[in-house]
């Protein structure tokens, strides 16, 4: 009987200590760092989000209707997947069937040597050096490569720079007006050394519209 009422009590005391620990760590710690977000950096605890005024929008930031978020890149590209000539591109995106679908993140995980990536690179690399009319040679590498998460908003300066004359010929732009918008939008290295200078596609578009003044597909 003793070693019963031993067992029920351990248990109890198990279960409520179990009970505790959910309250605090489960719901208490969860509401205070969501509350901490919300009042300390509503625009990063809701998604990173833009409007089509490039400003950031989503909690305490205001701002309009969200067209995106600066953390997730977007295809660009008409109703039959084609690339918009008056749109910078990002990279390839192995996110879902279309590519770019936050639900399905992930990289194709192919290796460098698989026939199928060999191949897909080659028809990427022939089809982005038509399209801008350059040497297959001056294709950069993140150009024909996805991310590992197929979901990343950035492309290398050189990728951008290499769109610069097909974008401007499609919305009658000065060449050296949109090299400058390009150049004005370069991220440096985080804390001067860590990761690539890079360009956000998403915002960069999203300038590029408010240079014109034309409306986002």
């Amino acid at each position: 009987m003793s070693n019963l009422r031993g067992t029920v009590r351990l248990t109890g005391v198990a279960v409520r200590a179990m009970l505790v620990l959910t309250l605090v760590l489960g719901v208490g710690y969860a509401l205070v760092i969501t509350g901490i977000g919300q009042l300390a950096l509503p625009w990063q605890a809701n998604g990173s989000l833009v409007d089509a005024a490039g400003r950031a929008t989503g909690g305490a930031a205001g701002g309009g209707a969200p067209v995106g978020s600066a953390l997730l890149g977007q295809s660009f590209t008409d109703a039959e997947g084609h690339a918009l000539p008056q749109y910078f591109q990002p990279r390839p995106s192995a996110a879902g069937q279309n590519g770019y679908d936050p639900t399905a993140s992930g990289g194709s995980n192919l290796g460098p040597n698989n026939p199928d990536l060999v191949k897909a690179v080659a028809e990427r690399r022939a089809a982005i050096a038509e399209r801008e009319h350059v040497a297959e040679s001056a294709v950069p590498a993140d150009a024909v490569t996805a991310s590992a998460s197929g979901l990343d908003p950035q492309i290398s300066p050189a990728y951008a720079l290499l769109q610069v004359n097909r974008v401007a010929e499609a919305r009658g732009l000065a060449p050296s007006a949109v090299r400058a918008l390009v150049e004005s939008r370069i991220q440096t290295r985080d804390a001067g050394f860590l990761g690539e200078e890079r360009v956000n596609v998403v915002e960069l578009n999203i300038a590029l519209d408010r240079l014109q003044g034309a409306p986002r597909p």
